[in-house]
């Protein structure tokens, strides 16, 4: 009976243990998610060519996309030899593929699926590194400033291995750039010397003549000369007729390489802006050539020659000089040489004697004022061909008129093969070691990438570029942008302006490589510095803009004094013989240019009753305002549509976009009148040149004070023999001005021609109307 009582026990013990606590077992839990960095960033992060790739971008409280709540693209590229390629087909290109998931507030990210080759169909090409940018629908808004870069590992395709450096003599009487040898073959030369005499480690050529094939035999591995600084390579058995594109292709091992266009070449090929050039306004080819990477060089061997009608044109007088400031872009409808050329007849029956073209040398794009080259021997193809061009100038020199091209030599673009062969990526700017360029500028001025003009490099290519320029198409003068900006010295908007002996010396340098090629050259500067700085330049034959648009618009819009500038309606300045004088004609004065604003959108915004609402008033204003700007000695300058009172602002579709072309402005009887006292006011100077020679005289009265009795000129030539004398009232009521005439006798009405005016006494008492003026001459128009 024992082992029963033992077996109940046993089972009393066991349920007791049983009924204990019962161990703790954690629950089944989700691990965290890792935290999203901000900014960009991938997974994997050992991106691989042909795996998946996600890419995540998150805002932080500083970026513009922070709490953005519209879409959010992905705009990126495979970034080769330096370019971006196979990215989307413009910075707006909204297409689904780029679009990224919004995974919550201030966080987006996207899939290049199913491979990061296959997401950009990039074929053969190798994929080392991925450009990446986050923006908004509109492309207003950037998810970070800077460019994003991605490192990709590339296992099946290897970019092409440079060999080792060849070395020879450069062939005898070659250049930089491109040399015809013969009807078959051609040099390249390409100067490759940085500030501190080091050299790129390879250079190679791919084009047309290699099949854009890089290799490392002679038809595309360039030679080096150390004692020149540069590399070179012979092409030979090319055809004389064909054009060839082509590129360098250069670089340091171990970083990226980078393809540039031969900064010496006269025709370039943009892949992002051609397309968009009608065929009307260039004919010619453009097609641009598979297996190029950015903007690609051309050559061809067989010379277009163009036989110039005018060969012995005779330029007009600096005193009698009356220029025409002229952007092809918003002259015509068609925007081009094509069109300005169809308005010849009209600038010339206008009675200018010159065209001021603003600048044509390949800039970036094609919708530009022009001071963005990147080009200097390449005439822009937006405007038309390299034909059109001397076509055009010929045509203006048929007619008696000059041209003046508008220079940009103070920057040039990234675009510009000099600032890409030594480029700072990190900082998207010229390099320390850039032997053309500042990294930035001394001076406060400069946009884009400032040239260095003590660098014995420039100075060479500036001024081979301009005998180019002389002798390729009979031009008859410069106007030099920015001249102030041609320095070394560290200086503020307080203090540019102070005289600076280097930038005399390199601007002198300058012209007299001008007057090597041609010493009837006119060089004209936008200088405005020091007044013994301009009279320096001015002595050695150079001509300074005088700007007078702030004088000229007080009194456009009827306002004699600005409280903060009693004398801000005062002329004086636009004469050379003003304290401190100047030499005789080395002022180019203007009431308007391309930089400033307009008088006639001033009336209209700024004027009070009649002058902001009655259009007889504005043109007549605007009339009496020329009566004070042609009869004073020297040359002047007007800007397009000016002598039809063009009053769209200089800001309308921002400041160097488009603006609306007004040749109906024309059909207009008031606009119409403005037009023919422009016409009228000119030919008395080129009628009576004698009154505008250094021997003649003026007597003016034309100060703020100057203006309750009216505004009063005598001009009289040597000796007396001719004279005329001006009334102004600028006020918006008649009046009664007391008018010193310098003899008695018959004067006439130089503008109503059927008019005179017996002078009886020194003084006379001339009715003259609100907002306008008086001529009379000793002599019948």
């Amino acid at each position: 009976m024992k082992c029963p009582q033992t077996l109940l026990y046993l089972l009393l013990f066991i349920f007791a243990f049983s009924c204990g606590d019962d161990p703790v077992v954690p629950p089944d839990t989700e691990p965290n998610p890792p935290a999203i960095k901000e900014g960009i960033s991938w997974s994997p992060e050992a991106a691989d060519a042909d795996k998946e790739l996600a890419i995540t971008f998150k805002a932080v409280s500083t970026s513009p996309l922070f709490n953005y709540t519209g879409d959010v693209y992905l705009y990126a590229g495979i970034i080769s030899e330096g370019q971006w390629i196979y990215q989307p087909s413009s910075w707006t290109d909204n297409n689904a593929k780029y679009k990224m998931t919004k995974v919550e507030a201030n966080v987006w990210n996207i899939k290049l699926s199913s491979s990061i080759r296959h997401w950009f169909g990039s074929g053969e090409t190798p994929v080392t590194k991925l450009g990446v940018i986050v923006r908004s629908s509109d492309g207003t808004k950037k998810g970070i400033k800077n460019d994003f870069f991605i490192p990709v590992t590339d296992n099946k395709y290897k970019p092409f291995q440079p060999g080792a450096i060849k070395t020879g003599t450069l062939p005898a009487g070659t250049t930089q750039g491109i040399n015809i040898i013969d009807n078959s073959t051609v040099t390249l030369v390409l100067y490759d010397k940085d500030k501190y005499g080091a050299r790129k480690d390879f250079a190679h050529v791919v084009g047309d003549f290699n099949n854009w094939t890089l290799s490392n035999d002679d038809k595309s591995q360039m030679i080096r000369d150390d004692n020149s600084g540069c590399w070179w390579i012979t092409l030979t058995n090319l055809e004389p007729a064909k054009e060839y594109a082509f590129q360098y292709y250069l670089g340091n091992t171990g970083r990226d390489p980078v393809r540039v266009a031969d900064p010496y070449a006269r025709k370039v090929l943009d892949p992002s802006n051609d397309q968009y050039i009608p065929s009307g306004t260039y004919p010619e080819n453009k097609v641009y050539p598979e297996g190029a990477i950015g903007v690609v060089s051309v050559f061809r061997i067989q010379k277009e020659d163009y036989n110039w009608k005018v060969t012995n044109f005779k330029k007009p007088l600096r005193d009698n000089l009356v220029i025409y400031e002229l952007l092809l872009r918003d002259f015509t409808q068609s925007g081009d040489l094509g069109g300005a050329m169809a308005k010849l007849d009209y600038l010339q029956s206008l009675g200018v004697n010159a065209i001021e073209l603003m600048p044509v040398q390949e800039f970036d794009g094609n919708d530009s004022w022009g001071y963005n080259p990147a080009f200097f021997f390449a005439m822009d193809k937006a405007y038309g061909t390299d034909r059109m061009y001397k076509e055009f100038i010929d045509a203006c020199h048929q007619r008696g008129m000059a041209v003046i091209l508008d220079v940009v030599y103070n920057h040039a673009t990234g675009a510009n093969p000099f600032a890409k062969m030594w480029w700072d990526a990190a900082n998207n700017k010229t390099a320390s070691n850039n032997p053309y360029f500042n990294v930035d500028a001394p001076h406060p001025y400069s946009v884009f990438h400032d040239f260095n003009h003590e660098s014995d490099q420039v100075r060479s290519f500036v001024k081979r570029n301009l005998t180019f320029l002389l002798e390729e198409y009979n031009l008859d003068g410069f106007r030099f942008d920015l001249t102030k900006g041609f320095t070394q010295r560290t200086s503020t908007e307080s203090n540019a302006h102070v005289y600076d002996a280097s930038r005399v010396a390199i601007l002198k340098d300058y012209n007299q490589a001008i007057r090597a090629v041609n010493p009837e050259t006119w060089v004209i500067l936008e200088h405005f510095a020091d007044d013994s700085e301009e009279t320096e330049l001015s002595n050695a034959g150079m001509m300074v803009w005088r700007n007078m648009n702030d004088a000229y618009c007080q009194t456009a819009m009827g306002y004699p004094i600005d409280q903060n500038n009693p004398n801000r309606s005062d002329f004086a300045k636009t004469y050379y013989g003003t304290n401190p004088s100047r030499p005789a004609n080395s002022l180019v004065s203007y009431m308007e240019s391309h930089d400033e604003e307009r008088a006639a959108f001033k009336q209209v915004a700024y004027a009070q009753t009649p002058l902001n609402s009655d259009l007889t008033a504005r043109m007549n204003q605007l009339a009496t305002n020329a009566a004070f700007f042609f009869p004073v000695p020297g040359p002047k300058m007007i800007w397009q549509f000016g002598e039809l009172g063009y009053d769209v602002s200089i800001d309308e579709n921002g400041r160097t976009g488009k603006k609306p072309i007004k040749w109906d402005y024309f059909d207009v009887s008031q606009r119409k009148a403005l037009h023919d006292t422009y016409v009228k006011l000119i030919n008395l100077r080129k009628n009576h040149s004698e009154l505008f020679i250094s021997t003649a005289t003026l007597d003016w009265k034309v100060s703020a004070g100057d203006w309750t009795g009216g505004r009063f000129i005598t001009l009289s030539s040597f000796g007396k023999n001719k004279q005329i004398v001006v009334v102004g009232n600028f006020s918006n009521a008649a009046m009664t001005a007391s008018t010193t005439f310098p003899k008695t006798g018959t004067w006439y009405n130089y503008m109503n021609s059927p008019e005179t005016l017996n002078v009886t006494s020194s003084t006379m008492n001339i009715a003259i109307p609100a907002n306008s003026f008086r001529i009379y001459s000793t002599f019948a128009p």
